[in-house]
C-alpha cells in the first residue's frame, strides 16, 4: 500500500512536473510572442516614423508633382497621396519614337493611339492599390432611386494592382512600384500593340522605361517598347518610343453644350437615366475647349464687348518644323481669331513657338497642344484631340503634320489652278506660294482641333458663274463658305475671269459654328433657346447648310462631296475640263528640265487624269441623288428631296459625252511620245498604258452608274412621286434607254466599230452581267475599288474616319426580288436581240465582238434564271 501510494505521489508530482514545464513554455511562447509583436509593432512604428520611406527616397530621386515619382536605379515608383484616391484620372498614350517600318506603315510620332478613364483606390487591409476603369457615358440624379441600379450595372472593372510597398513618414500617402505598366510587362494602362495593330507582345527584355516626369496635374512617363514583327520574311526587331500621360480631370466636368444635326462638331455619346423617365434618353456631346470670360469681365461679356478668356487655347509649333513653315502654319491658325470674336472672344487662340520661358516644354506632354511635324513619306495632315469624355471638353490637341503633304498641295495647285495662275506650273514653287497653301491647310487641321466636323456641303452654297467672279471671290474670301469643307482650290474660274480669290478662306459657316459652340452662356440662361434661335435663324440660308461627310464609294446627297465646287455639278466640271485641257497642252513645258528624266511628266500627267475622274464623279452621284435635310419639328423642311429629273439628265448626258466617249486629248496625246502616267509605289514609279487605264475608270463609272443601291433610290423616288408628275421624276428606264442608245448608236447604224466603240459596249455589257451574276461578281469588284484607289486625289484627315458617322438609310435589302434585277436582264435581253440582228454587219473586229458579247450574255441570263 505505501509503496502503491508512493508510486501515486511520483506520478502527482510528474503530472504537477509537466504541469509547470508546460506553462513555463506557454509563458515563453506568450512572451516571444509578446516580444515578436513588440518587434513587429517597432517595424511597424518604424515604418510609420520614415525608416523603410526614408531609406528608398535615400537611395533614389525624388520629382514632386501629382505623384512624386522616385526613381531607384531602374524601378520606378509613385507617391499617391491619400487626397487623390478614388479621383478619376485620364490615361493618354502616344507614339514618341518610331523606326522605319512603323513609319512606313502610317504611324508616326505625335499619333495619339489609346485613352481610358482610371481611378485609383487604397485596400488598407490587403495592402494594395487597385485601379479601376470605366466608360463615362452614363449619368443620373444622386437623389434619384435609379442611380443605385446605374452604379450596379454601369460599374468599373479592376484593370490593375500594386503592392503598397511602404507609407510616407505621417502615413499620408503609400508608396506603389509601378514598373510592370510601363515596361511593357502589363497591357493594362498601355497597350500599343494592339492598338496600332501589329498584335503580339512586347519583349521586356529588350524593353525599359526611358524617364518620368511629374508636374501639378499630370504624370509624364516614357518606355522603348520592342517587339518583333514578321511579315512573310525574317522577324523583324521593332521598337516605339511610347509616352503614357496620366492627368487628374476636375472634380465637376465641364458643363456639356449638347449636339445638333444641323451644325457639324464631333460629339461624344452619353445615356442619362432618371426617375421621371419612361425612357433612356440619349444625347450627344459635342468636344470643344472649356472657354469662358473671367469673372470680373462676364458683365462686359453679356453687353456685347470682346474680352479674353480666362485660358485661352495655345498651340505649340514643333521645333523641328522647317524654319520657313513656322509662319505660315501660325498665320493659320491665327485666321481662327475672327471666328472666335463672333463668340464674344479676343486673342482665344495663339499660336507660338516654344521658347526658354517654356523650361517644362515636351512636345509628348498633354498640357501643350502641339503641331507636330513627322518627317514622313506620307502626304497627309491631320487634327484631332484628346477629349474629357465626361463633358466633351478638349483638354489637348495634336495636329500632326506629314512633311510630304507638300506634295499633294503642290499637285492640286497645279492641276486645278495651273491654268489661270502662273505661279503653280512648276515642278517647285516659290515658298511663298507653298506657304500660303500651308497656311490654309493649317487653318482646316487646327478647326478639327476646335470640334468641327468636315462641312463637305458648303461649297453648294455658291453659284458656279459666282466662282468665275473676281469681285465675288474677293468678297467671299474663297471657294465656300466653309473651310472645312474639302473645296480645294478654284478650278471653275477660267484664264479671261482675272480671278485671284482662288484658295479657302476661314468663312461664314466658320465664324456661324464658332459662335454656337463656343459662345458662353452663365448658367441660369437657357441655353437651349439661345442656340436653337441662332439655328433658326440661318436654316433658310445655304450659307449655313451643313453638309455630313459621306462615304465616297456610296454617296447619296451629291450637294456633300469631297473636292467639288458651286450648285451645279456639270457646269462646274464643264469648265474644269476646259482648264483641264489646257494643262494637259502644258504638260510637257511645264514639267521640262534639262537632263532630267520624265517623271515628273508622268506624275502630273496622271494627276490630270484623276482629275477628270474627280469630276465624272461629282456629276455621277447627281443620278439617283436625294438631298438629306436635318429636319426638326416645326421647321416645314423636307428630309429627302430627290435630285431634280432634269439635274439628272444632264448628268447622265456629260457621263455619256465625257466618260462614254473616252477623251482622247486626255489618254491619246504627245505625251505618249516620251511617258505614261506614272504611279509611284513600293518598288517604284508604275506606269499605267492609255487603252488598259481608259478602259478601267470607265468600268469603274458605269459600275457605279448601274449600282443595285442608286438604281433602288430612283426606283424609290419613282414610286413615292410627291406631286404627282412623272415629268420630274428621272428612272431608271430613262437611264437605260440613255445609255442603250449612245453605246448602241454605231451598232444600230450597221457600222464597223472602232476599238474604244468595242471597249464601252464590252464594259456595259459585263457591267450588267456582273449585277446579275455572282459567278462573275468575284473576279471584277475587287478590281474596280483597286484603280479607284490608285487615282484618288489626295485626301486629309483620313484618320478622323468621319465617313463612319454618316447618316445610313438602308436601300438595299432583298435586291434579288427587287426591280433593279428585272431592270437588269431585261436590258441585257434587249441587247441580245440587237446583237443576234447585227452579228454579221461591220468588219471581222467588229463581227468577232459581237459574237463574243451574244456568248456572254447568254451565258449570264442562263447561269442567273
Amino acid at each position: 500500500m505505501r509503496e502503491k501510494a508512493l508510486l501515486q505521489n511520483y506520478k502527482t508530482i510528474y503530472i504537477l512536473f509537466l504541469f509547470l514545464l508546460l506553462s513555463v513554455s506557454s509563458y515563453s511562447q506568450k512572451k516571444n510572442k509578446k516580444a515578436n509583436n513588440t518587434e513587429i509593432a517597432k517595424d511597424s512604428t518604424a515604418s510609420k516614423k520614415g525608416k523603410k520611406y526614408n531609406d528608398l527616397i535615400k537611395d533614389g530621386t525624388v520629382k514632386k508633382g501629382l505623384f512624386n515619382i522616385i526613381e531607384v536605379k531602374t524601378d520606378l515608383y509613385f507617391e499617391i497621396q491619400d487626397s487623390l484616391f478614388n479621383r478619376e484620372f485620364l490615361v493618354v498614350n502616344k507614339l514618341s519614337q518610331v523606326p522605319f517600318q512603323v513609319n512606313d506603315a502610317g504611324l508616326n510620332k505625335g499619333m495619339n493611339y489609346e485613352n481610358k478613364i482610371i481611378s485609383f483606390y487604397k485596400d488598407a487591409v490587403a495592402k494594395k492599390v487597385w485601379v479601376k476603369s470605366y466608360v463615362p457615358k452614363v449619368s443620373s440624379p444622386k437623389e434619384d432611386a435609379i442611380t443605385t441600379s446605374v452604379a450596379n450595372n454601369f460599374s468599373e472593372s479592376i484593370i490593375e494592382f500594386f503592392d503598397i510597398e511602404t507609407k510616407n513618414n505621417d502615413s499620408t500617402s503609400v508608396v506603389i512600384k509601378v514598373n510592370k505598366i510601363f515596361d511593357g510587362k502589363q497591357k493594362s494602362f498601355n497597350d500599343v500593340l494592339s492598338n496600332i495593330g501589329f498584335g503580339g507582345s512586347v519583349k521586356s527584355d529588350l524593353s525599359y522605361i526611358e524617364g518620368a516626369k511629374s508636374f501639378p496635374k499630370n504624370i509624364v512617363v516614357k518606355s522603348q517598347l520592342t517587339t518583333s514583327v514578321s511579315e512573310g520574311g525574317p522577324s523583324l526587331s521593332v521598337t516605339l518610343g511610347v509616352t503614357s500621360n496620366i492627368i487628374l480631370l476636375d472634380k465637376v466636368p465641364m458643363k456639356p453644350r449638347f449636339s445638333d444635326n444641323r451644325i457639324g462638331y464631333f460629339t461624344e455619346k452619353h445615356w442619362y437615366f432618371n426617375d421621371a423617365q419612361h425612357a433612356m434618353m440619349e444625347k450627344e456631346l459635342i468636344t470643344r475647349w472649356r472657354l469662358e470670360p473671367k469673372k470680373e469681365d462676364q458683365e462686359k461679356y453679356l453687353r456685347g464687348e470682346l474680352v479674353e478668356p480666362l485660358k485661352p487655347i495655345v498651340y505649340y509649333i514643333d521645333p523641328s518644323t522647317p524654319k520657313q513653315w513656322r509662319q505660315y502654319i501660325i498665320d493659320g491658325v491665327h485666321d481662327w481669331q475672327i471666328a472666335f470674336e463672333r463668340a464674344g472672344f479676343k486673342n482665344a487662340i495663339i499660336a507660338k513657338e516654344p521658347t526658354e520661358a517654356d523650361l517644362d516644354f515636351d512636345i509628348d506632354d498633354v498640357r501643350y497642344s502641339v503641331i507636330t511635324y513627322a518627317a514622313s513619306q506620307k502626304a497627309n495632315a491631320m487634327g484631332p484631340s484628346v477629349v474629357d469624355p465626361r463633358s466633351g471638353e478638349i483638354i489637348e490637341a495634336d495636329i500632326i503634320w506629314w512633311h510630304n503633304v507638300m506634295t499633294s498641295l503642290h499637285s492640286w495647285m497645279r492641276i486645278q489652278t495651273g491654268a489661270i495662275d502662273p505661279k503653280a506650273r512648276g515642278n517647285k514653287f516659290s515658298d511663298e506660294h507653298m506657304g500660303e497653301a500651308i497656311r490654309f491647310v493649317s487653318s482646316h487641321e487646327v478647326g478639327h482641333t476646335f470640334g468641327l466636323k468636315h462641312n463637305m456641303g458648303s461649297s453648294f452654297a455658291y453659284d458656279v458663274e459666282s466662282l468665275r467672279s473676281k469681285d465675288f471671290t474677293e468678297k467671299m474670301g474663297g471657294t465656300a463658305p466653309s473651310i472645312m469643307d474639302y473645296a480645294r482650290y478654284n478650278y471653275v474660274a477660267q484664264p479671261e475671269d482675272n480671278v485671284t480669290a482662288i484658295t479657302p478662306k476661314i468663312g461664314e459657316y466658320d465664324k456661324y459654328a464658332i459662335d454656337w459652340g463656343y459662345r458662353w452662356y452663365p448658367e441660369e440662361e437657357n441655353e437651349t433657346n439661345k442656340l436653337n434661335a441662332l439655328i433658326s435663324k440661318h436654316q433658310n440660308d445655304p450659307i449655313y447648310f451643313y453638309g455630313e461627310q459621306q462615304d465616297g464609294a456610296s454617296t447619296i446627297d451629291p450637294r456633300s462631296q469631297s473636292e467639288d465646287l458651286g450648285n451645279d455639278a456639270v457646269k462646274a466640271s464643264e469648265y474644269g475640263l476646259k482648264n483641264l485641257k489646257r494643262v494637259v497642252n502644258n504638260i510637257l513645258e511645264w514639267t521640262y528640265e534639262k537632263d532630267d528624266t520624265y517623271y515628273e511628266t508622268g506624275k502630273l500627267y496622271i494627276g490630270t487624269i484623276g482629275q477628270w475622274q474627280l469630276y465624272n464623279r461629282h456629276v455621277l452621284n447627281n443620278i439617283g441623288g436625294v438631298y438629306l435635310n436635318a429636319i426638326v419639328h416645326g421647321d416645314n423642311k423636307q428630309s429627302y428631296i430627290p435630285v431634280a429629273a432634269l439635274t439628272q439628265n444632264n448628268a447622265t448626258d456629260y457621263l455619256i459625252k465625257n466618260v462614254l466617249t473616252i477623251p482622247e486629248w486626255l489618254f491619246f496625246n504627245p505625251i505618249l511620245d516620251k511617258t505614261n502616267p506614272l504611279k509611284d509605289s513600293p518598288v517604284g514609279p508604275y506606269e499605267y498604258t492609255p487603252y488598259t487605264l481608259s478602259r478601267e475608270l470607265q468600268y469603274s463609272i458605269l459600275y457605279d452608274l448601274f449600282s443595285d443601291e442608286r438604281l433602288m433610290r430612283m426606283t424609290e423616288n419613282e414610286l413615292y412621286q410627291r406631286n404627282g408628275s412623272k415629268e420630274n421624276i428621272f428612272t431608271v428606264n430613262n437611264l437605260f434607254k440613255k445609255v442603250h442608245q449612245h453605246v448602241f448608236a454605231p451598232t444600230i447604224l450597221n457600222k464597223s466599230l472602232s476599238i474604244l466603240e468595242r471597249m464601252t459596249q464590252k464594259n456595259y455589257v459585263d457591267v450588267l452581267i456582273v449585277s446579275t451574276n455572282k459567278l462573275f461578281e468575284k473576279t471584277d469588284a475587287k478590281k474596280i475599288i483597286d484603280i479607284q484607289q490608285t487615282l484618288a486625289m489626295p485626301n486629309l484627315c483620313n484618320q478622323l474616319n468621319e465617313s463612319q458617322m454618316a447618316r445610313n438609310i438602308n436601300q438595299s435589302s432583298l435586291k434579288r426580288v427587287s426591280e433593279i434585277t428585272s431592270d437588269k436582264k431585261g436590258e441585257l435581253n434587249k441587247v441580245l436581240q440587237l446583237l443576234e440582228m447585227k452579228k454579221n454587219t461591220g468588219n471581222q473586229s467588229t463581227k468577232n465582238h459581237y459574237l463574243d458579247l451574244i456568248q456572254r450574255i447568254k451565258k449570264a441570263l442562263t447561269t442567273t434564271l
